[in-house]
């Protein structure tokens, strides 16, 4: 029966390059020593005596090297010797720093694949292993990465709504399924002029683009006509200007909205009917009973009550009668300063910046009836008297007119509905003045918008073009 073979010690150096440079130095110091004594002492002298003595041979009569002659004999010895040993102790490192150098070069192309093979026990192998471990974690963020992407693009493509991804030059950069069918037929759009696109598109089409804000407009598709909303969000891409437009149709959407708009609105006017017309109904009878009385002094407070409610009724339609027939604007040059002043006598409020120099551009009657109705709504709102502000500023390409008070603010939902018609929180409130004063807003360009404050209150703010709209290229 044979024994058990042993495992084989392998030795190794020390963990450390620390440890490890110590050792090679050491090593180096010793075999300097014992060189420089086997050239000066022994046995170098001696041999050197012992081929001149017994072998005759024509050697120098000196026995020993003196100090320069011993360390140039010491160099030529150890100078080979210390290039073998620097070689064979910074292998592994320029064998590392190649494998570094490649993997550097794989991750700039993209390619996070490369791993490194060597297996060490000190600092370098630690370094290795970090490398292998951010390689990997690389290849899995890359993996998400694209899985996300590929989901993103399956979104994005099978989205109903059309989107355009324009460069700074006007060049298609990229168009979803949507876009294609919408505007070429289902052909590819990139890396076309959007402009040339546009020129085959719908007549609607280009002059909402050339409007230059978000807007509604109607394209007669298949014997149809169908609702189309066009927005437009401007951003930087990898350093370069780029501008996104969203096309979504919106027929059914509208639709539902008009049959709960017009629900409302019979909702309302019922309500308004029957408060106005049960009363006069009831008077009416009273005062019927009263003139078969005979009782004719009491006559003519049921007559005044019937007319009171009559106006009240007269009043409510044709409050509904002027928002159908809003008349469109007809914007001017408007200097701020008596226009302020004409505000002031229909409206109390504190301006609370300066008066700007530039002249707005909007139809100073319907824009005086806007602001009326914010101020009027921020007093009714319950802060402060005295803190209801008006502040007027300039932007980029828009007035920002803002009503500000200190009330106790609106509801998430509240917010949500505040600016359709018919919708009021109020018990006598008839639901039109802030869906008036977005209706007028729009018809001039801008927008109205609704912000709860910090600190408590709420923000209207109406933002209306800078000056009259230009063309677009």
């Amino acid at each position: 029966m044979t024994p058990c073979a042993q495992p084989r010690r392998t030795w190794r150096w020390p963990g450390s390059l620390e440890g490890r440079l110590t050792l090679l130095l050491l090593a180096a110091t010793l075999v300097g020593a014992l060189v420089h004594a086997g050239i000066t002492r022994w046995p170098l002298p001696q041999f050197l005596a012992w081929l001149r003595g017994d072998l005759a041979l024509a050697l120098p009569a000196s026995d020993r090297f003196g100090a320069w002659s011993g360390l140039l004999l010491s160099a030529a010895v150890l100078v080979p010797l210390a290039w073998w040993l620097a070689h064979r102790a910074l292998r592994p490192i320029a064998r590392l720093l190649r494998a570094l150098e490649g993997a550097v070069a794989s991750y700039r192309d993209g390619d996070f694949g490369f791993s490194i093979a060597l297996r060490r026990h000190d600092e370098l192998g630690t370094l290795i292993d970090l490398h292998n471990a951010l390689g990997a974690t690389l290849r899995e963020q890359r993996q998400h990465l694209v899985q996300r992407e590929l989901l993103l693009d399956t979104v994005v493509q099978n989205t109903p709504v059309a989107l355009v991804l324009v460069e700074a030059g006007g060049r298609v950069a990229y168009a979803n399924l949507a876009a294609r069918h919408l505007l070429l037929h289902g052909k590819s759009l990139n890396g076309m002029d959007f402009g040339a696109v546009l020129a085959t598109a719908p007549a609607a089409l280009r002059e909402a683009v050339a409007a230059g804000v978000d807007t509604l407009f109607a394209v007669e598709i298949a014997g149809e006509e169908e609702m189309f909303h066009l927005s437009r969000r401007a951003f930087r891409l990898q350093g370069r200007a780029h501008r996104l437009y969203l096309i979504r149709r919106m027929t059914r959407e509208i639709s539902r909205q008009e049959v709960a708009s017009w629900k409302r609105v019979i909702r309302v006017i019922s309500h308004e009917l029957n408060n106005s017309l049960a009363p006069i109904s009831s008077l009416a009878h009273s005062g019927a009973e009263l003139a078969r009385r005979g009782d004719l002094a009491r006559l003519p407070g049921v007559f005044a009550t019937i007319g009171e409610r009559a106006r009240h009724l007269h009043g409510f339609i044709d409050g509904y009668a002027r928002f159908a027939k809003l008349p469109a604007p007809r914007p001017q040059a408007v200097a701020w300063q008596p226009f302020l002043a004409a505000l002031a006598q229909h409206a109390e409020c504190r301006l609370a910046t300066p008066v700007p120099a530039q002249p707005g551009w909007f139809d100073p009657a319907q824009i005086e009836q806007v602001l009326i109705n914010l101020v009027k709504n921020a007093h009714e709102a319950g802060g402060p008297p005295g803190a209801v502000t008006l502040a007027i500023s300039e932007r980029r390409d828009e007035w920002r007119i803002e009503v500000l008070d200190r009330g106790p603010g609106m509801s998430e939902a509240v917010l949500a509905q505040a600016l359709l018609p018919f919708y009021s929180t109020k018990r006598s409130g008839t639901g039109l003045g802030l869906a008036l004063a977005r209706e007028i807003a729009e018809a001039h360009g801008g927008r109205i918008v609704l912000a709860n404050r910090e600190g408590g209150g709420l923000g209207a703010s109406l933002r209306l073009p800078r000056g009259p709209a230009r063309d677009v290229d």
